[in-house]
């Protein structure tokens, strides 16, 4: 599918299209003239907070000797982990906060705490998905590889069991990530040594995580390393499931796109603009549950300005809207637990045929 087999798209003259690639245009040019002291202060706050977070986690988790006080270690542990991978690592790693000029905080130099080297991931996520957005066969992100999300793509009888393989990629979400960021990077390589080059930096940026979650840290515990160790993987699986769901909220529920390679066509800046519009959802939120999913509950404007700062997006998002409702184009937004829900049922209904179970049933027995 075309974006111009799409509804909301058709019905747009040339005159519209253009309009509204000069609205968000306008909206682009307003927030980089008005970054400042204000958001530099802000992303250096939010690191303050989150390094503290971890120190307090860790103490709980070492000092204390009830499994409530485990349980509570763990938690915010994962939170902390949380805010780091997505408000500072993700945001950081799209180039946000560039423009501070500040070597530390800057998308070319920070590696965040994931298996997955901060560099693999950027080319993979900020080029791939970012510019080919839900386009079938070049988003490497629509399915990261491994998952049928569109009925443009063809159904395999490996897909029956996506529902089971989607529930280990949650668990698993850091990893499942490194790996599809590897492939990509590998596969732009063009020499034999370029692909070596890759692999070894995805098992150097693996040993240094490994070696820091479940060797270094729980050593530090002396007799208890093996609470820590417990804890170090409890916390990690926990933000793999957060990181999993938000992303999912942002892709997959009803009213987010996909679209076929033939969008592409001579697309204009505007009709890149609609295309990130229709192909994302946002789900509500207020300020905490925002923060905690690194401000990618404004996935929609995260799409349209992804190098915009995450802390700006809320007040992007009122100037979106407004530009949705006056050109009649859907804004997809709901609760979190029912657009996540609605991802869900998109891997269990694209894990069968298009025409139902009778065509497994009629392909399996003999003729």
């Amino acid at each position: 599918m075309t974006i111009r087999d799409i509804a909301a798209y058709a019905k747009l003259s040339r005159a519209d299209i253009d309009a509204i690639g000069a609205e968000l245009d306008a909206i682009r040019s307003d927030i980089e003239e008005s970054r400042g002291a204000r958001d530099a202060s802000y992303i250096r706050r939010t690191i303050v907070f989150q390094r503290a977070l971890e120190v307090a986690a860790r103490l709980l988790i070492a000092g204390s000797r009830s499994k409530t006080g485990l349980l509570a270690g763990v938690v915010v542990l994962a939170y902390a982990k949380s805010v780091e991978n997505m408000e500072i690592g993700h945001n950081v790693g799209h180039g946000q906060w560039d423009w501070m000029n500040d070597p530390e905080i800057h998308s070319s130099t920070w590696e965040w705490d994931m298996v997955g080297p901060s560099r693999q991931w950027r080319y993979s996520h900020n080029y791939h998905h970012h510019v080919f957005s839900n386009v079938v066969g070049v988003d490497d992100d629509l399915g990261f590889g491994i998952l049928r999300m569109s009925r443009d793509q063809q159904w395999e009888r490996q897909h029956l069991v996506q529902p089971l393989r989607n529930m280990l990629l949650a668990l698993i979400f850091e990893w499942g990530i490194a790996l599809h960021d590897f492939y990509s990077a590998r596969d732009r390589a063009t020499t034999g040594e370029g692909r070596a080059a890759a692999r070894r930096e995805l098992k150097g940026k693996i040993r240094r995580q490994l070696i820091k979650d479940y060797v270094a840290i729980p050593a530090l515990s002396l007799r208890r390393w093996k609470r820590t160790l417990v804890a170090n993987l409890g916390a990690n699986v926990l933000r793999n499931l957060w990181a999993h769901m938000v992303i999912f909220c942002g892709h997959f529920p009803d009213g987010a796109e996909r679209f076929g390679p033939e969008t592409l066509r001579e697309e204009s800046r505007a009709e890149w603009y609609l295309r990130q519009m229709l192909g994302a959802a946002n789900f509500k939120a207020g300020p905490v549950l925002a923060f905690s999913s690194g401000n990618l509950c404004y996935q929609i404007e995260h799409h349209l300005f992804p190098d915009l700062p995450s802390n700006r997006l809320a007040e992007v998002s009122v100037r979106v809207r407004a530009v949705c409702e006056k050109y009649e184009l859907p804004y997809t937004t709901g609760p979190l637990a029912g657009q996540y829900l609605q991802s869900l049922r998109t891997v269990f209904r694209l894990s069968v045929p298009d025409t139902g179970w009778r065509s497994i049933f009629r392909a399996a027995s003999p003729a």
